[in-house]
């Protein structure tokens, strides 16, 4: 039996390595299944809705993501890659769903509740932005995806689309839509903490290293990372929880006794931050040179990578005409 994925990213600049561990590695596995179809969407319009008033930043940034997607070697030929812009489908299908969906019960997923808080909105949130679960939840039935890969602090999302799709398909009677699956990731890839150590990844807290970043900006920000702060002399003994740079060779170092060698060292007293750090920088330079060097090739033609983009738009678009169609069917509205 086929297994359809939706997956996808909000442009809002370039992946970084909290995007690759905790996404990009596993969907790159997943395309090489030939019992999977995966769409892998751009989500330009929902970048939107907390970016009205700067549209050219989502509009440079979705280059960016897709140069990011080849850069980690996902491919146009095994996997459907498509701006969320560029089918229509998507926003009428929401605005069908937006009738099964109460206004409290948006106000209760945890998600949304969370990113308002986050983003400071307070009661000045935008419309486009509070219905975003039900615009999400479009572009999942679209493609009537089976399972839709998401970390934990996405999970009321999906949730909330299985519960969309099975009240349209008992309000009309027809199994149309298909409740999808939550895909977790695999135990030890979610989250990845940022380099300050005082949280997850991510662009608004400055600190992460990108895909992209020179291999100069990459040893900068290695040597800047956090570790033990009581650890002041190499003689001392350190601490390895907590320890940013124990936490990515645990993630990034394939060499698994090695890594074990050095935390025994480390806690035992003798080694020092700085070759740590620099033992760290070599295993990261070695990830991400080939990923980088791909990354420049594919943005030599940037007219060859839109061309890849509005191929993959327009199958996608023939998958989202089809279902809206039976949408439509079921409910009675096909007038012509």
């Amino acid at each position: 039996m086929e297994r359809v994925i939706l997956t996808g990213d909000r442009p809002s600049g370039k992946l970084h390595l909290g995007h690759y561990v905790g996404s990009l590695k596993t969907r790159v596995a997943l395309q090489e299944d030939e019992n999977t179809n995966m769409f892998v969407m751009i989500a330009d319009q929902q970048a939107l809705t907390d970016n009205a008033d700067n549209p050219q930043k989502v509009k440079e940034s979705v280059m960016e993501v897709a140069l990011d997607y080849l850069a980690v070697g996902l491919d146009p030929e095994k996997t459907t890659l498509f701006i969320q812009s560029q089918i229509p489908q998507l926003p009428e299908l929401t605005v069908y769903l937006l009738n099964l969906v109460t206004v409290s019960r948006l106000q209760r997923n945890p998600t949304v509740k969370a990113e308002i808080q986050q983003k400071g909105f307070n009661e000045s949130v935008p419309a486009g932005f509070f219905v975003y679960p039900v615009s999400q939840a479009a572009d999942i039935t679209a493609f009537k995806a089976t399972h839709v890969p998401v970390g934990d602090d996405q999970k009321p999302m999906v949730e909330q689309t299985r519960e969309v799709a099975r009240d349209f398909n008992r309000i009309y009677g027809e199994e149309v839509l298909v409740e999808p699956s939550i895909m977790l990731p695999p135990q030890g890839q979610g989250r990845l903490v940022g380099i300050d150590g005082k949280g997850k990844m991510s662009k608004s807290l400055n600190n992460g290293i990108y895909l992209s970043d020179s291999a100069d900006d990459i040893q900068k920000k290695v040597m800047s990372m956090y570790t033990d702060p009581n650890h002041i002399r190499v003689e001392d003994p350190g601490q390895v929880e907590g320890n940013v740079v124990f936490t990515y060779l645990d993630v990034f170092d394939d060499d698994k006794a090695k890594v074990q060698e050095l935390k025994d060292h480390y806690q035992r007293g003798g080694l020092g931050d700085v070759k740590l750090k620099r033992y760290l920088n070599d295993v990261l330079q070695a990830k991400l040179q080939p990923i980088r060097e791909r990354r420049e090739y594919y943005a030599q033609d940037k007219g060859a990578v839109l061309a890849m983009l509005k191929e993959g738009s327009e199958k996608a678009e023939a998958v989202a005409a089809q279902t809206l169609s039976e949408v439509k069917q079921a409910m009675g509205i096909n007038y012509y």
